[in-house]
């Protein structure tokens, strides 16, 4: 059965580098971003137009190319995690999180029992078709599944200590544009009131074993936030990509 190397790396303090995923529905594209270099990509469930079935395609592609898929879920539902678990996801992001009673419910979601409350419903690609008893693989799984919590409001970062103490967060991901509208300087990613937000996040994922991570627009702002600490990071996105590098070409044939 497969190793989450993206938490295992995560837990030995290296960078994991990976972007958003959610506008264009190849499956290929797990195996080109897993050739240039990234290690892991968030598959957009929140903001992305991506059905079941093309996360299931997405997942299964990323995971024969060595290459990490995990699921930004809508909205904090069992069945969200569930199925997106059940389709070979390594992980799952929960979105704009502020109650540390409810991360603590998300949380069991992603466990088989007794650690959690996960339903067993895999089937044989998530185990490589090998054959293993139930234990051995609940104890694999619940080992490997990567979990991973968003703040993204003022609110959550006043309220960040008790959030993030809750046991079985493995990473944040800083959501730096809701972030920033909330503490009152929308898409104002440098600006000191965002930096020491950020830092203060930061410094708490510390505290409390959690790799401190964000999502960045551009390559500059990223090394800006790699260079202070930050672990789990991503930087724009599988569109993103394609089209500044076809405005490029463009514009340099013109």
């Amino acid at each position: 059965m497969r190793v989450n190397t993206v938490r295992q790396a995560l837990k030995e303090g290296k960078v994991q580098l990976g972007l958003n995923f959610g506008t264009l529905r190849s499956a290929e594209i797990p195996k080109l971003l897993a050739a240039a270099g990234f290690d892991w990509a968030f598959i957009d469930g929140e903001h992305g137009n991506f059905d079941l079935e093309t996360v299931n395609d997405i997942c299964r592609v990323s995971n024969l190319a060595g290459f990490c898929p995990i699921v930004r879920v809508a909205e904090l539902q069992y069945s969200l995690v569930s199925r997106a678990l059940d389709c070979g996801a390594q992980g799952i992001i929960f979105p704009r999180m502020e109650d540390p009673k409810l991360l603590e419910t998300a949380l069991s979601w992603t466990k088989f029992p007794p650690v959690g409350m996960r339903g067993y419903g895999l089937m044989a690609p998530q185990t490589d078709y090998e054959t293993h008893s139930f234990a051995d693989i609940i104890a694999h799984v619940n080992a490997n599944v990567l979990t991973v919590l968003q703040i993204e409001s003022r609110l959550a970062v006043e309220m960040r200590d008790e959030i993030l103490s809750v046991p079985g967060i493995d990473a944040v991901m800083v959501g730096p544009a809701d972030l920033s509208i909330s503490m009152g300087v929308p898409g104002d990613f440098q600006n000191p009131i965002m930096v020491d937000a950020m830092e203060k996040i930061r410094d708490t994922c510390v505290k409390y074993g959690v790799a401190p991570g964000t999502q960045a627009r551009t390559v500059a702002l990223a090394n800006f936030w790699k260079e202070r600490g930050m672990k789990f990071l991503g930087c724009g996105s599988e569109i993103g990509f394609m089209f500044e590098k076809a405005r490029e070409t463009a514009q340099a044939l013109k």
